[in-house]
């Protein structure tokens, strides 16, 4: 996931921004500053430039998930770390990868609100999974009974409980 800090507010930003800056860099619209790094994105990241000219930049931004059609998507998995963060902007609630994906369409959501650990990120993943399609519970119910395993097991909740279902 990629989350740039707003260019009117952050230390980050000692110097104005050239002309030949990614706008996902210094946007101001927080939709475009957070998005999901895909292949060719590190080429993108520092160019801003694609590898090749008319292939995708590998940067795929809240503000363009915004604009697919995901109304068929029963859930979206975002098991990378902090996934579940955005901007704060008033009373409009948090704008980010969350928010891009509600507007989309996407039913359910899973994503993270701090750093989690690979190896308890796999053991919830891998439960929920197996409740869900084996077990044929509903989506929450599936998520719910994946982390109480884990808190039965006797695992660090700090490890795996960063994790919420958003629906």
């Amino acid at each position: 996931m990629a989350s740039f800090p707003d260019p009117k507010t952050s230390e980050g930003f000692k110097t104005l921004p050239t002309l030949n800056e990614p706008v996902f860099k210094i946007s101001e619209h927080p939709m475009i500053r957070s998005g999901l790094l895909l292949a060719g994105a590190n080429h993108a990241w520092e160019t801003g430039k694609p590898l090749k000219p008319g292939m995708e930049d590998g940067i795929l931004t809240a503000y363009e998930i915004s604009q697919m059609n995901l109304s068929n998507t029963e859930l979206v998995v975002l098991s990378a770390c902090e996934t579940g963060l955005g901007d704060i902007q008033g009373n409009e609630g948090v704008y980010g990868l969350q928010r891009a994906f509600k507007i989309a369409g996407a039913k359910y959501l899973i994503m993270s609100l701090w750093q989690v650990p690979d190896k308890q990120t796999s053991l919830l993943m891998t439960t929920f999974y197996k409740k869900w399609l084996e077990q044929k519970m509903t989506i929450p119910e599936a998520f719910r009974a994946a982390q109480k395993e884990l808190r039965d097991a006797g695992l660090d909740p700090y490890q795996w409980a960063g994790f919420v279902l958003v629906e």
